[in-house]
């Protein structure tokens, strides 16, 4: 049974706002006591939240739908519906939320890092908050907006200081073992870790954390072996630790070679030049092991490398590497930069910018794209007149219609807003504002008993090509 998951697609919803209501304050001797509808409650976020105490994402692997609560709908006698209720989502620390073509979004780390997956939709108003010296009594409320529906990918890197790479049965589960707590799997055949183990080291005064990589192999890069699996688990580390076998048993592999096929693999996957390196000669307590790693350490230690020996057996060289690369964590620590506190960045709005887009079509449609008309129009309820007067009163305001006389708009002509595959189409009428005298009873409004020229229009152009293709279906071209 799997129980190390590094990598979900994750499917969240975030709440629903609750729809506002309509409704009208009567009691004994005041039956018209004015309109007392409440507003809608927010839908609940779904946030992610850095957990220490969590070290895998098999949760989401299980159960990868997650959607938060939805916000309860306004009643009369001003009350407001209940929001929803927050999901949050415990994560690993170091885990990375990308979108679905594969861009960071956010990238957690830090014990309480918290980041909105999804947000969720905000309430409707009742006819209680419309109400003004214009309407006095509204016949209708505003819908809740839909919460945000999100597919995102989890992938987990850990957060290690010291990362062991090496071929399979090099011996690096064996030396976690002997320098931390940790308890890996251990065995004397290949690829026994399935999955990378973190322990914690303590050397004088420094205390880090050490990870067990599974073995790398020649192709890793690409996906051969687990090392495409698990690479990412060494991107955050400060240190690489070469383990090479000296006592392998395979005739044509030497640690030389091993070296070489690794550092290969480690280029090809990129972003770890900058690391310092460290080779681990391993179970120098073999003989063989011994005079392998007498023969080989001047050629590593020409090209650069700091070399120690060491047996996870005999306890032979320990010692040294655990304060050895103590001394390299430290270094690293302290080179980087301080934390500074998230400084608050003001972007206030340009004085030109009118939060929305007016553009012609090629079908001759006009689209608006924005996000104020976008939400007003999810708000508003279109089986009521009133509340459609309402939004073209909100979008007047707003200088959609200016816009549209500026890009050629005449009456009559059809108007989107919205995205293609979810748009609200209306034939456009200009000087659609209206004042109380225009208002009739509670959810009517005069303004939409008027024709829909744009609407005929198109049907008689469909008729014009129905007609040019029945004729094209006719014709014979040998008559």
């Amino acid at each position: 049974m799997t129980t190390f998951v590094d990598r979900v697609e994750l499917h969240v919803a975030a709440g629903n706002g609750g729809h506002g209501c309509a409704s009208v304050h009567r009691e004994k001797f005041k039956p018209l006591g004015g309109p007392d509808g409440g507003n809608g409650g927010r839908g609940g976020d779904v946030i992610l939240v850095v957990d220490q105490s969590v070290t895998t994402l098999l949760d989401y692997h299980h159960s990868p739908h997650r959607k938060a609560t939805n916000g309860k709908p306004g009643e009369g006698g001003n009350r407001s519906g209940k929001d929803g209720q927050d999901l949050v989502l415990p994560v690993p620390d170091g885990t990375v939320v990308l979108d679905g073509k594969g861009n960071v979004l956010a990238d957690l780390v830090g014990q309480g890092t918290t980041y909105i997956a999804a947000q969720g939709g905000r309430g409707g108003l009742g006819n209680a908050a419309l109400a003004s010296a214009r309407r006095k009594a509204p016949g209708f409320a505003l819908l809740g907006v839909p919460g945000d529906l999100q597919d995102i990918v989890l992938e987990l890197k850990t957060v290690a200081d010291v990362a062991l790479v090496g071929y399979p049965s090099a011996g690096k589960s064996s030396l976690i073992s002997v320098l931390s707590a940790a308890k890996p799997k251990i065995a004397d055949y290949p690829f026994t870790t399935l999955v990378p183990n973190l322990g914690v080291v303590t050397a004088g005064s420094t205390v880090y954390t050490i990870a067990d990589v599974p073995g790398l192999i020649p192709g890793a890069s690409q996906g051969k072996g687990l090392g495409l699996e698990f690479l990412r688990h060494v991107e955050r580390c400060s240190v690489l630790v070469h383990v090479l076998d000296t006592a392998t048993l395979e005739s044509e592999r030497d640690p030389l070679t091993d070296l070489d096929v690794i550092e290969a693999e480690l280029r090809e996957y990129g972003g770890l030049e900058d690391r310092p390196r460290i080779v681990v000669l391993n179970k120098v307590d073999i003989p063989d092991g011994q005079d392998l790693a007498d023969m080989i350490r001047p050629d590593l230690e020409a090209r650069g490398y700091r070399v120690l020996e060491v047996s996870a057996v005999s306890r032979q060289g320990l010692k040294e590497l655990s304060f050895a690369l103590a001394g390299i964590v430290a270094e690293a620590r302290a080179a980087k930069p301080k934390e500074e506190a998230t400084r608050i960045v003001i972007r206030p709005k340009a004085v030109d910018d009118a939060g929305f887009t007016v553009t012609l079509e090629e079908d001759g449609m006009y689209r608006v794209r924005g996000e104020k008309p976008e939400r007003w129009v999810r708000q508003t309820d279109f089986n009521n007149d009133e509340a459609v007067g309402y939004l073209a009163d909100r979008l007047n305001r707003l200088g959609v219609e200016d816009e549209l006389l500026k890009a050629g708009a005449r009456g009559g002509d059809g108007v989107a807003i919205g995205p293609e595959e979810n748009a609200v189409v209306f034939d456009w009428e200009p000087s659609m504002a209206a004042g109380a005298e225009m208002l009739g009873r509670r959810g009517e409004d005069h303004r939409m008993d008027a024709p829909r020229p744009a609407a005929q229009r198109r049907r008689d152009r469909q008729a014009e090509r129905d007609e040019a293709e029945q004729e094209y279906q006719g014709f014979d071209p040998f008559a």
